[in-house]
This record gives C-alpha cells, sequence and structure tokens, in this order.
C-alpha cells in the first residue's frame, strides 16, 4: 500500500511544494499542514490544512496549535508525517504521541532562535528546549538533519533518537530546473534594474529575515564602509521585516543608510532579482541548516560572500565557491565584497563553481530520492537504524 505523507511546516512552507510534489512523483500520496498561506498548495494540488501557531514564547497558543495538529493527524491518518522548523518539529512527536497516529520525523533545520540569540531569555530557554527535544525523540521515527554539526549536537545532548540521518538541505533541496526556468521566464536583467532605478548602480543583493540574527546590523554597517569606497555600489535587502517581531531592525536603522541600501520587503520575483545583482551577501549569524538563499544564489552564478556559520560552510569554501568572513565583522565583510567587485573574472569563476556543487549535491532529484528510501525504511522496520543512510553530508550523497 502507498504510504500517506503529512508535511508540517511554518509560513513558508509553500516552498516546500516542488519537494512534496516531487514525493508524489516518487509514489507517496501526500498532504500538508502549515501556518502560511494555502493558496499555492490548493494550485498545486495538494490537500492542505491550516496549523497555526505562535512562532515566539506563548504557552496558551502552543496547547492551542497542539490540539489542532492532534486534530488534524486523527482526521487525516497519514502513516508518516514529518515536520519542519522548531516549533513544528516539537508539536508533531507530541501529537503523534497523543494521537498514536502515523510515525513523527523531524528536519532539524538548524538550531534556531535559541542558539542565535544572546538575550538572558534565550539563555534561559536552552534547558528547555533540550529538554522537549529529548522527550520528542522518544516518540520520533527518525531525526533529520541538514548538516553533521546539528547532527553532533544533538546526539551530544541526547535529543536525536533512534534513525539519526544527514541528508543534506534535507528541508526540501533546491529545484533547480524550476529556478533556472524562473530566472528565463522572469523579467530580465535590464528591466529588473530599470523598475528598481538602478540601472548603471553595482548591486550586492541579501535575500533574508530582516532580523538582528541574520546580520543585518553588521551588513549596513559594511554598506557604509563600502560606499565610502565605491559610492556607485548598492545594497538591495529583499525580505519579510514586518512580521519578525521584536528581533526585526527597524525601518529608521535602514532608512539611515539612504540611498545605498533599499529595502524590497518579501517579493515573489526571487530569481529575477537575482539575476539583476552583482554579488550576493549572506552575513547571517543564525544557527540555521543549509540556508536555501544560498542555493538560489549559487544557482544564480553570483560570486558570494557569507558568514563562516556551519551551514554557510557546506556551501561556501573560501576562495573556491565563494568567500566567508566572521560573524559581526563589518570590516571584513566590507573588504571581501570590495574584492570581489574588484575582481569580476574571479568572482565569476567562483559562482560558476557554486552553481556546479548545488546542482551535484543540493538539488530537489537527491534529496528528495534520500527521502524516498528512508520513508520506505521506517514503513517496513520502523524501530531498526538506517545504516544504509550514512553519518556526513559526503556519506549520506
Amino acid at each position: 500500500m502507498t504510504a500517506h505523507v503529512l508535511y508540517v511546516g511554518g509560513e513558508d512552507h509553500h516552498l516546500r511544494i516542488p519537494f512534496i510534489l516531487a514525493m508524489r512523483k516518487r509514489g507517496f500520496r501526500v498532504a500538508a499542514a502549515g501556518s502560511g498561506d494555502p493558496a499555492p498548495f490548493d494550485h498545486a494540488g495538494i490537500a492542505f490544512r491550516p496549523f497555526r501557531f505562535h512562532r515566539f514564547i506563548d504557552p496558551i497558543a502552543d496547547w492551542a496549535s497542539l490540539r489542532s495538529l492532534a486534530r488534524t493527524l486523527r482526521e487525516l491518518r497519514p502513516d508518516l508525517a514529518q515536520g519542519f522548523d522548531t516549533k513544528p518539529c516539537l508539536f508533531l512527536p507530541m501529537a503523534v504521541g497523543l494521537t498514536g497516529q502515523s510515525a513523527a520525523m523531524r528536519t532539524i533545520c538548524g538550531r534556531g532562535w535559541f542558539y542565535s540569540s544572546g538575550s538572558l531569555l534565550a539563555w534561559s530557554m536552552r534547558p528547555v528546549y533540550r529538554m522537549l527535544h529529548r522527550a520528542a525523540s522518544r516518540a520520533t521515527a527518525a531525526t533529520i538533519f541538514e548538516i553533521d554539526d546539528d547532527r553532533a549536537f544533538f546526539e551530544r545532548h541526547r535529543m536525536s533518537g533512534r534513525n539519526g540521518v544527514v541528508i543534506p538541505a534535507g528541508g526540501g533541496g533546491v529545484d533547480v530546473a524550476g529556478f533556472e526556468l524562473a530566472m528565463a521566464s522572469g523579467r530580465s536583467r535590464h528591466e529588473i534594474r530599470a523598475l528598481l532605478g538602478l540601472n548603471d548602480a553595482e548591486i550586492v543583493m541579501t535575500v533574508t529575515r530582516m532580523t538582528r540574527q541574520k546580520g543585518i546590523p553588521t551588513l549596513l554597517k559594511a554598506a557604509a564602509l563600502v560606499h565610502r569606497r565605491r559610492p556607485q555600489v548598492r545594497f538591495v535587502l529583499v525580505g519579510p521585516r514586518e512580521s519578525e517581531g521584536p528581533v526585526a531592525i527597524s525601518q529608521a536603522e535602514i532608512d539611515e543608510h539612504a540611498p545605498y541600501v533599499v529595502a524590497l520587503g518579501a517579493r515573489s520575483d526571487v530569481p529575477a532579482l537575482l539575476r539583476a545583482a552583482d554579488l550576493f551577501a549572506f552575513p547571517t549569524e543564525y544557527r540555521e541548516g543549509i540556508p536555501r538563499a544560498l542555493l538560489e544564489a549559487g544557482l544564480a552564478e553570483l560570486p558570494i560572500v557569507a558568514t563562516a556559520m556551519p551551514g554557510c560552510c557546506e556551501v561556501i569554501q573560501d576562495g573556491v565557491t565563494g568567500a566567508l568572513v566572521p560573524t559581526g565583522a563589518p570590516d571584513q565583510l566590507a573588504t571581501r565584497i570590495l574584492d570581489l567587485l574588484g575582481d569580476r573574472e574571479g568572482a565569476g569563476e567562483m559562482g560558476k563553481r557554486a552553481a556546479e556543487l548545488v546542482r551535484r549535491r543540493f538539488s530537489l532529484e537527491a534529496i528528495a530520492d534520500h527521502h524516498a528510501r528512508l520513508y520506505s525504511h521506517i514503513m517496513s522496520e520502523r524501530d531498526e537504524v538506517v545504516p544504509a543512510l550514512g553519518r556526513t553530508p559526503e556519506q549520506a550523497l
């Protein structure tokens, strides 16, 4: 019998639609639940259930979310249920424990706010976070990590449970064909630049949430330094700000750097926007897995400057597929940006090597094949370890 899989995620869950469709193509029956817009799922022909949860700490809302997810499991009765992002990865095993429905899988897309923020609240919540993940691991059939650094961390703190495996970009990979089609069919580089009023500028682009943990304050400081040396450079910020709550940077902070910093907000035409850029900067300080934005910038063959966080280091090899800088170091970030803008030939070669790496290692098809093998194993031998799925990103491929 064909396994029925429910995918549970947050407001950006629609970005996994190509992955979900790839799993359907491999013979699995699929459904989704998430906190975002149902329209993209309806358009793709994927059954969708709303799953509302508060991204920040809210015990009352969390209890309501858990009950809602348990109700969805009872109604849909999936064989497998896979959660993405912090709260779904905690709620899903709990809901499975309450209902006895399906086998729960967690996809750990990084360690999140708890290990990215230096706030007292984040520090105080870390023991609670570890306790909850230990409890969740007991009701989890498999835990999927995007990077080996996270797998080692979870094992060290006894949070992994059985079947802890590394699938690079396990959050869904990147749809190479779809992304390249979107680039080819979208507005041209010239059209995008004209619409932005940046025809003759050198564009450094960033695609991410506009938060402190994502390194935006560091980027703004670096932008000011670059502007002094190379006034024609414009920094274009793409991503949501208003929805990011207390961790968001303010509009006033961005406005201080006008006109050489332009914030576009969330956009649906990211592939076309990347075509218009000359360089991609990713200053994250966030304990995430493998950032989708880096994979897409790589496919666009952009030279990339990123921080030396574990997830970024899976994509960027310094001097080969891009440049790496320490976190919170605007001087070094500015220097590497200027270096790459000043060496277009060398930077272009880095961009080509990054694109080759993404196609080979992080493609949607490769990630879907790994998941299909894992699903089949869980369905046939739910209580056994998966020896064939390696322990490191290299072995997983």
